[in-house]
């Protein structure tokens, strides 16, 4: 009888510490993603701004009379590809990089792709694109709070959204050529759903990527990485939005 139960206190208190000292470290670090997410998704808000407020706009957009719309120069399609280029180094490259490193790729990123989103701007009312960006910021925060709190494993709708993902990435070449309005808008319905979806799948993954034992290198490459996926989530879905709901000038 001596033996029975040897340190029950002792043991279920280090448990109980241990898991409140996770749950801190899990805290500060979603909080830290969704710091740099905020910062990138306000450096691209301030560079669209930027570019469809000044001189800038001229350099990389011009008006189109036969389309009554604003598209890129020759200059501005450069500048779109960039970040697209960009975006892949740093996926695959991250784990080579110094943390420090990391983070400026990522705001130059930022950067780079507000100056295209300024087409939105220059396209779109301003206050459609306000009522979208809140709308989008609603549907967003929905989903990844439901993507942090769930139990339920979203590793099974993962092939099938980046099955979405692909099909939207075809579908939009295509319509380069067709230019039909009718496929634009069952894009952007698509692309709605899928990176909602997106957003609660790459939020539990984000999740699932913390170790309370990282060192701080490691810990701030993963807050930097997991905001990028996040960031992509909520841009593409505020473009599929604007695309839906956003009142043309």
């Amino acid at each position: 009888m001596a033996d029975y139960n040897r340190y029950p206190t002792g043991s279920v208190a280090g448990g109980r510490a241990s898991a409140v000292s996770f749950d801190a470290g899990l805290r500060a670090y979603m909080q830290r993603v969704y710091q740099f997410m905020a910062m990138a998704t306000g450096l691209s808000g301030v560079s669209a701004w930027a570019v469809a407020n000044t001189g800038l706009r001229d350099i990389f957009f011009a008006f189109n009379p036969q389309a009554n719309a604003w598209g890129p120069t020759g200059i501005g399609l450069i500048a779109m590809i960039a970040p697209i280029a960009l975006v892949f180094f740093l996926s695959f490259r991250i784990q080579q990089m110094r943390a420090s490193s990391a983070q400026l790729a990522f705001w130059v990123y930022a950067g780079l792709t507000g100056l295209s989103l300024a087409s939105i701007l220059l396209n779109f009312t301003g206050e459609s694109v306000a009522r979208v960006f809140f709308i989008s910021a609603a549907t967003f925060g929905g989903m990844s709070l439901w993507g942090y709190t769930t139990k339920r494993s979203l590793d099974a709708f993962g092939s099938f959204l980046f099955m979405g993902l692909i099909g939207i990435l075809v579908a939009s070449v295509v319509n380069i050529f067709l230019a039909s309005s009718a496929m634009q808008w069952m894009i952007s319905v698509i692309g709605v759903l899928v990176f909602s979806g997106l957003t609660a799948y790459d939020t539990q993954k984000i999740k699932e990527m913390y170790a309370e034992g990282d060192d701080g290198e490691t810990a701030t490459k993963k807050a930097v990485f997991g905001a990028l996926q996040l960031y992509l989530d909520f841009i593409n879905l505020f473009i599929m939005l604007v695309r839906l709901f956003g009142d043309r000038r």
